[in-house]
């Protein structure tokens, strides 16, 4: 009976992570160290999603109560970054607003690879008449300027922050669908697919199995990229008032009203479009870094 432990407690460690498995992703952390670059994007993406998770904590005021005292007084003294034409705290407002720009990308990106990935990996493997339909009404989606559709689907909804994730995961989801497709046409032919087929594995095992973990890198570094691109268009939304509504701290909310007293108190914009400036770097500094180091075509 002390055999059976033994011999079973090693499959264990084995099976949640292989010493290859252990190699490889060393090897892959060695190479993403080696650009500093990509190593700046990870650390601002980690120090904003922390800022985000400690929010409540840090910040020192309440964003949404008001301080008729303290009407656009200046940075410095009781309010780092001075307050805003209701008297609210600007640093604190960012502070939340970088949990609702952090939750619009992911949210938005998570909607859009969830629909557009399985189309692209459906028409890209069956192909014939289901490809050539799937792909016109992606075609019709992409022939919109990103910006417009969001614009127009926005205002059949109405404007709110949730039909603006919406809108925004509906442009991204051509985006997904022509890359996954893409991918599987390369390998979808391969000599290991036809192996697969030839000991009887059905379709769904092999996308499954076979195809998806063979463009799952291509599709996580186009995921990163496409999150700064959605909180982008989110605050770019919120700017032109289809996005979130006020008092919401949302970025491109806050730029909005800001634009208002630009001349007077020019911190009500400086700040905010830093902090989107900031946000949007790191995340394509990270999206670089991750394709350099997961695209074989890339690798040194």
């Amino acid at each position: 009976m002390p055999q059976v432990q033994t011999s079973q407690q090693p499959t264990a460690r084995r099976a949640w992570l292989s010493p290859a498995t252990r190699r490889e992703l060393s090897r892959q952390w060695y190479r993403f160290k080696k650009r500093p670059v990509a190593v700046a994007g990870l650390v601002i993406v980690l120090s904003c999603i922390i800022v985000a998770i400690l929010t409540p904590w840090l910040a020192p005021y309440d964003p949404y109560t008001p301080d008729f005292s303290a009407i656009l007084a200046k940075p410095g003294g009781d309010h780092l970054l001075g307050t805003d034409e209701l008297g609210r705290d600007i640093f604190s407002r960012i502070l939340y607003g970088s949990r609702i720009s952090l939750m619009v990308g992911l949210v938005t990106v998570a909607l859009a690879a969830l629909i557009g990935v399985p189309l692209g990996i459906i028409a890209g493997y069956y192909g014939g008449t289901l490809d050539n339909l799937l792909m016109r009404a992606i075609d019709v989606l992409m022939a919109f300027p990103s910006i417009l559709l969001a614009i127009v689907i926005v205002s059949i909804l109405g404007p709110n922050l949730q039909n603006a994730v919406i809108a925004v995961a509906v442009f991204t989801i051509p985006a997904f669908a022509r890359l996954a497709r893409g991918e599987v046409l390369g390998i979808k032919n391969q000599e290991y697919i036809e192996a697969a087929r030839a000991r009887g594995a059905n379709d769904t095992w092999i996308i499954t199995w076979h195809i998806l973990p063979n463009i799952i890198s291509p599709l996580i570094v186009w995921s990163t990229l496409n999150v700064s691109s959605a909180i982008l268009t989110a605050a770019g939304l919120g700017f032109l008032g289809l996005g979130a509504q006020p008092p919401s701290p949302e970025w491109g909310t806050m730029l909005a009203k800001g634009r208002e007293y630009i001349l007077v108190a020019p911190h009500l914009t400086t700040y905010t479009g830093l902090a989107i400036l900031v946000l949007a770097l790191g995340l394509n500094l990270l999206g670089d870094g991750l394709r350099d180091i997961l695209d074989p075509k890339l690798k040194e």
